[in-house]
């Protein structure tokens, strides 16, 4: 198994334990892909929840320019919920995890289709 897939399936692991959903396998590896070199590197494979400004990096690169939401108030409040699904205390949060569960907050699956 390459290391995508043991990223792949370290994710999966973090969605089943850590936010009690069962994930779609398909999107969530098309979402890994989609986050580049990133996830192999330990400070970019991560969100850091605790930063205002990492908070505003997801909403702009990923929410506004992936997904091609409106910016509103809305998106910081589905960032919030996702953190929060993950769970605050939970030191790393992958970025991977993060985007796939924003994209299935927003419907916005067909953007990876």
């Amino acid at each position: 198994m390459g290391k995508r897939e043991e990223l792949i399936a370290q994710y999966a692991e973090d969605l089943k334990t850590k936010c009690g959903m069962e994930p779609d396998l398909d999107l969530l590896t098309k979402v890994t892909i989609g986050c580049g070199p990133a996830i192999y590197n330990a400070d970019a494979s991560t969100v850091a929840s605790s930063q205002p400004s990492e908070l505003e990096t997801v909403k702009n690169n990923f929410l506004v320019k992936k997904l091609g939401l409106e910016d509103g108030p809305e998106l910081m409040d589905a960032i919030s919920k996702v953190i929060e699904t993950y769970g605050k205390s939970e030191r790393n949060k992958y970025r991977a995890v993060v985007y796939y569960m924003l994209t299935k907050h927003f419907g916005k699956e067909a953007i990876y289709g």
